[in-house]
């Protein structure tokens, strides 16, 4: 189950994400909240590979890969890789920026505080749910 609600929230994470980029382009809110939902979108891959881990060590591994891109931005090639086929400014992005990393750290702590909150109200539900009363 859980993974299922993790495909629908990527599903719905990438159309909240091309809608930003559609509706406002070339602007720092715009670009910041792009950002912020890539680095959603990744938490959410990450945890539908490892649905097990807790919600730190997903956002860890986000985060790791997030930063890893943006480092990946100052070789200059994702922006040639960029132009030559457009799409992949999307994944990979052009050049390097701070307010990147920032706009990334607050995207994988929303989802992570969001997925650690869901997980902690399923468990606390089973957990009265289980049909024993206290005498």
């Amino acid at each position: 189950m859980r993974r299922i609600i993790l495909a629908i929230a990527v599903v719905t994470t990438v159309a909240a994400g091309l809608t930003v980029h559609a509706l406002l382009p070339l602007s720092f809110g715009g670009d910041f909240a792009a950002d912020a939902l890539y680095a959603v979108l990744i938490y959410l891959l990450v945890a539908f590979v490892a649905p097990r881990w807790p919600a730190r060590a997903s956002g860890v591994a986000a985060f790791a890969w997030c930063a890893a891109v943006e480092a990946f931005q100052l070789t200059g090639l994702p922006e040639a890789w960029g132009l030559a086929w457009r799409p992949l400014m999307l994944v990979f992005g052009t050049v390097f920026s701070w307010w990147d990393l920032v706009a990334y750290a607050v995207g994988v702590a929303a989802a992570a505080f969001v997925d650690a909150a869901v997980r902690g109200a399923i468990a606390g539900s089973r957990g009265r749910g289980s049909g024993t009363s206290p005498s």
